[in-house]
């Protein structure tokens, strides 16, 4: 019994400030009443990817040659980016609304392929990097749930797809993605209602549907020594997660 009587005293140290609070004046009282609202966001993003790598292959070079590639391919980390956009939301009924929100991301994912046939001094394989650079125009299609409004807030979950148009150019180094791509979403957020707007911090969590990677870029490359860093990986799946600020 003793070790559920800090579980206890916690629990109502977080229940009994929330049945205490007490009804304050509303700002903007009918906002969310309106058939039709917009707004505008900005934002920051972290992309990554998974890489589905193929190990070790022979292949054959245009001019009838074989060739050996072993070289492992991933994304080192998060990168960080910035986005912008606005914001259409139609209301649906009282806790439902279905949201459009065609948005631009900037930013780049760190590519590090280590080539295992190709050994340095230490006996650790040498390794490529490549900065793949995106800049994606997006149309996220979102159906949102809201919970009651209390006072000036209003907690609420999202999920949606969103299909992105990539418009990086065509001179990307091993690797090159698709110029489109279908992201499944879902996120979570609060409205708060100032005296003058509505500020809606939103996370939001995306992942890829289909396999970005854009397997024609391969035939485009003019140096060969660049074939075993290209043909190493066989799928791609993007994935961000989106901090976004919106103003209504």
């Amino acid at each position: 019994m003793r070790k559920w009587i800090p579980i206890i005293l916690l629990s109502l140290c977080a229940v009994i400030p929330m049945a205490a609070q007490k009804r304050v004046v509303q700002n903007k009282p009918y906002i969310d009443l309106r058939m039709l609202h917009f707004g505008i966001s900005l934002g920051l993003h972290m992309q990554d990817a998974d890489m589905t790598n193929i190990g070790p292959q022979t292949f054959e070079l245009p001019e009838g040659d074989l060739m050996n590639g072993n070289v492992l391919c991933d994304v080192d980390n998060w990168n960080p980016g910035f986005s912008v956009g606005v914001l259409a939301d139609l209301r649906i009924n009282r806790h439902f609304s279905l949201r459009v929100l065609p948005t631009m991301h900037f930013g780049q994912k760190h590519l590090v392929f280590r080539n295992l046939n190709e050994l340095n001094e230490y006996g650790q394989p040498t390794f490529e990097t490549q900065d793949l650079k995106n800049t994606y125009i997006s149309v996220p299609v979102d159906l949102k749930f809201a919970a009651e409004r209390f006072n000036n807030y209003r907690p609420y979950v999202i999920a949606g797809v969103n299909p992105m148009l990539n418009l990086s150019g065509k001179d990307q180094d091993y690797v090159q993605l698709k110029g489109h791509d279908l992201m499944l979403e879902v996120g979570l957020g609060c409205d708060f209602y100032l005296p003058f707007f509505k500020l809606i911090p939103e996370l939001k969590f995306c992942y890829g549907l289909t396999n970005a990677l854009d397997k024609n870029h391969i035939d485009e490359l003019r140096d060969v020594n660049k074939l075993p860093y290209a043909r190493s990986i066989s799928d791609v799946r993007t994935k961000m997660i989106v901090l976004t600020f919106y103003f209504e």
